[in-house]
């Protein structure tokens, strides 16, 4: 029989690309994580991780048993919240501010899911303004997005610096006015960026917005001008544009918001399990 322990940490070191990480978000040693994989291999007879020096990668063996090993422990999820007495049942509508979702959200509810598989999780992705509106509306329960600083709204999960981003800073610099790559309004990083450029006088123009974060990261690979990002959420193929090339950028704060009126025991659940994940990632 597969062991559940070992198929846990099978999963989790293939969603954060680390042992090290894993071991963290787990709250194990990083030997016992090691152990786990070698004893899970074992029992396969099979290669299940490939590593290099920047990460920890699946094996076809590896990609093969991933679907399963989480439906297992979906499973075992389901059972356990079956005879807990205090098990959360009901409907939670959550909304993520767009930038975040595809660098963090999935580690953070995967666990969630499964621990509570009696609670209906809607989840809605779009810029922080948008998803406040829609809170302001009665359409979300509980917002995780993005404010500034000094804004006093929601519980604070952790303060991130925005960064210039560009394919190529020199090309780019060199250009004319300051091509901007740019979410729609409204848009916190937006303001954020045009507000540091208005104050230090430089000359710019938008060339792409979009309400997507995959088309403006494509706009910025094409090297059509220069995106502004939280540092850890910077996509791949982009260089961080050196300090004092451009204005500095006030930094972010990203943070939680329950709407009065929600299941507050679903919305703290949901919330506590953001907190503890996402500080744990960011401070790894």
């Amino acid at each position: 029989m597969l062991d559940l322990s070992q198929l846990r940490s099978f999963v989790v070191v293939e969603q954060m690309g680390s042992f090290t990480l894993a071991a963290e978000r787990l709250g194990l040693g990083q030997s016992t994580v090691s152990q786990h994989i070698q004893r899970l291999e074992t029992t396969l007879g099979r290669k299940l991780l490939a590593r290099d020096t920047h990460k920890v990668m699946l094996t076809g063996d590896g990609e093969a048993l991933l679907s399963h090993a989480r439906a297992m422990l979906s499973i075992e999820g389901q059972v356990q919240s079956l005879f807990k007495s205090n098990s959360l049942r009901g409907r939670l509508r959550l909304g993520v501010s767009e930038d975040f979702v595809t660098s963090q959200l999935p580690a953070v509810l995967e666990d969630f899911v499964r621990s509570h598989p009696s609670v209906d999780l809607e989840l809605t992705v779009a810029l922080s303004g948008v998803l406040y509106e829609m809170q302001d509306n009665g359409e979300i329960d509980l917002v995780l997005a993005k404010r500034r600083l000094g804004d006093a709204r929601g519980k604070l999960v952790y303060r991130e610096p925005l960064v210039w981003l560009a394919r190529d800073p020199e090309r780019v610099l060199a250009s004319g006015p300051l091509p901007l790559i740019a979410f729609p309004p409204p848009s916190v990083t937006r303001v954020i960026a045009l507000e540091a450029l208005g104050r230090n006088g430089v000359p710019w123009r938008i060339v792409c917005t979009c309400g997507s974060l995959s088309g403006l990261t494509a706009a910025a690979r094409a090297g059509m001008g220069v995106l502004v990002q939280p540092r850890s959420m910077a996509p791949s193929g982009l260089k961080e544009i050196a300090a004092g090339k451009l204005p500095v950028l006030e930094d972010v704060e990203f943070v939680l918001v329950p709407r009065k009126g929600a299941d507050q025991a679903l919305v703290a659940a949901l919330s506590e399990d953001i907190l503890q994940k996402v500080r744990r990632l960011t401070t790894a």
